[in-house]
């Protein structure tokens, strides 16, 4: 989720995968596959480098998680050794 700020002030989150497009009217407005429309104080360009930083620090945070020894358990084919050492874990390991 990314914090956006309508034109009074109130903040609020909203989820960028839900963004169908961002006009400037020349107000900002943000509008959603299910045509929702936000009026926001931020411009398109900051919006933008909004989104761009929120979907930069989800693949930063996948590529820090480690898989599970348990994952990665040996099969009784070759074949499906390869396939299971390139499968990855979708929770992190407990510290």
């Amino acid at each position: 989720m990314i914090l956006v700020t309508r034109i009074n002030g109130a903040v609020f989150a909203l989820n960028p995968d839900l963004v169908e497009r961002v006009d400037c009217t020349p107000d900002t407005v943000v509008s959603l596959v299910d045509g929702t429309k936000y009026i926001i104080a931020e411009s398109v360009p900051e919006f933008i480098d909004s989104v761009r930083h929120y979907r930069a620090s989800l693949i930063a945070q996948a590529s820090r998680m480690e898989p599970e020894p348990s994952a990665l358990a040996t099969s009784s084919s070759s074949s499906e050794n390869e396939l299971d050492a390139k499968v990855l874990p979708l929770h992190r390991k407990e510290r």
